[in-house]
């Protein structure tokens, strides 16, 4: 989509006023002077998120064992009730999606469950840009399954070292892959890809196909009844603010209830006999058959509370104001940055790019540390990328123009040189 845009602080304040979404960010723990632009795993504590929390440990404190039973059993359905929440997120039905584990257990979960291999399929497709925690995950299971990774792990590899091709992916789909796990949106990049086309594809060759939404949840407004895949998973800790090391999400679609779980626990049993403790496991027919142990409830609690405000908002709005503010600020970089060494890494058609904006220079772990001393929280992705996302519930305009004015004195007056490239252990 054209837009067209003005320089000016004033300009961004009128974009400010102008934002349906804007009052939600009263809702956010905003610190004061800070301009909150990190991907890194963790968006801002919400308000709700520490309703939830609270609440959560009150009820612990006042019923202990009887926290399960209090509130129509509220905690003891929290898995599927905050998974039909988050289905809204990604278009798909309340009982195809449910809260368990972490994203790398999810994987294992999923893989477990669909890689069936054969004598003549048994490699599992993967490309070389994604999040390396879905590579590790897959390597493990096909040693399990006595596979060397090296044969049976399929990589597509990236034309340019940013994104990927769809046709590369297709063309990758031979007759002995089993199983394709990819990510939706590229963490480096931003690449968002065609998760349509690559899934059809998938389809009609009778291969298992998951999707990885860990950088897309919360920004991209998926439609999963249309797409059809066979799973995903996502953590809730980034654009969903879900909290610190918050639950995963999982979806299994509705076709594959009649499956057993690969990695079976009593949690995932049949809840009206789960009391029972029989040890034949009866597997209950929806998304929650796919979880193993007992939930972490204050975790879920946050992740709950978040969504509260994720809901209400509605995921159409969010991701236009997502667009809309990356298509802001990489007019800016274009603007007043490109003299200076910066440059857009992401694409920058809005149906190819996902929520963040992938701003890359040669010193970019060093600008990084510089932002960090002026009162920015961005994050860096090897080898060069500052990467920057506006989450549309919280982050301003005019906050992106005043980062840019940032970014711009960092480069006139080298204040990046004073700092070290040796790499701190969280970046």
């Amino acid at each position: 989509m054209n837009r067209t845009f003005e320089l000016g602080i004033e300009y961004a304040k009128k974009l400010d006023l102008q934002d349906p979404l804007r009052n939600f960010r009263e809702r956010f723990y905003i610190r004061e002077g800070n301009i909150y632009v990190d991907g890194n795993s963790l968006g801002l504590c919400s308000k709700d998120a520490e309703r939830e929390i609270l609440l959560a440990l009150d009820d612990w404190k006042g019923n202990g064992i009887d926290i399960w039973s209090i509130k129509d059993s509220k905690y003891f359905y929290y898995p599927a009730r905050i998974g039909a929440m988050m289905a809204t997120l990604i278009g798909a039905q309340a009982n195809e999606v449910t809260t368990a584990n972490s994203t790398t257990v999810n994987i294992h979960q999923c893989a477990a469950t669909f890689y069936k291999p054969t004598g003549e399929r048994y490699k599992i497709l993967m490309d070389d840009l994604n999040f390396p925690t879905d590579r590790h995950a897959v390597e493990s299971l096909v040693r399990i399954k006595g596979y060397d990774p090296v044969d049976a792990v399929k990589i597509v590899a990236s034309r340019d070292g940013r994104t990927l091709s769809e046709d590369d992916v297709i063309s990758a789909m031979s007759g002995d892959v089993a199983l394709i796990l990819l990510p939706a949106v590229l963490y480096r990049s931003s690449q968002l890809l065609d998760m349509q086309r690559i899934t059809d594809e998938a389809r009609k060759r009778s291969i298992i196909i998951g999707w990885d939404l860990c950088h897309s949840i919360g920004s991209v407004a998926h439609d999963f009844a249309k797409l059809d895949a066979d799973f995903a998973v996502w953590c809730t800790y980034k654009y969903l603010s879900g909290g610190p090391g918050s639950i995963a999400g999982l979806y299994i679609n509705r076709k594959h209830f009649d499956k057993a779980p690969g990695l079976a626990g009593w949690f995932g049993n049949v809840k009206e006999t789960q009391f029972r403790l029989d040890h034949r496991h009866e597997h209950s027919k929806d998304a929650d058959g796919w979880l193993i142990g007992t939930p972490p409830i204050l975790s879920m609690a946050g992740v709950k509370g978040a969504l509260d405000i994720y809901c209400e908002a509605g995921m159409k709005e969010i991701r236009e104001k997502s667009l809309h503010i990356t298509a802001y600020l990489m007019y800016l970089i274009d603007q007043r940055l490109a003299e200076h060494g910066y440059n857009v890494g992401n694409p920058r058609d809005d149906n190819r790019r996902g929520g963040h904006v992938s701003l890359e220079h040669q010193e970019a772990y060093k600008i990084c540390q510089a932002l960090k001393v002026r009162n920015v929280t961005p994050d860096f992705r090897e080898p060069d990328v500052i990467r920057l996302v506006p989450v549309a519930l919280y982050v301003s305009y005019e906050e992106m123009y005043k980062l840019v004015d940032i970014l711009e004195q960092i480069a006139i007056k080298k204040e990046h040189e004073a700092f070290s490239n040796v790499r701190a252990l969280v970046v």
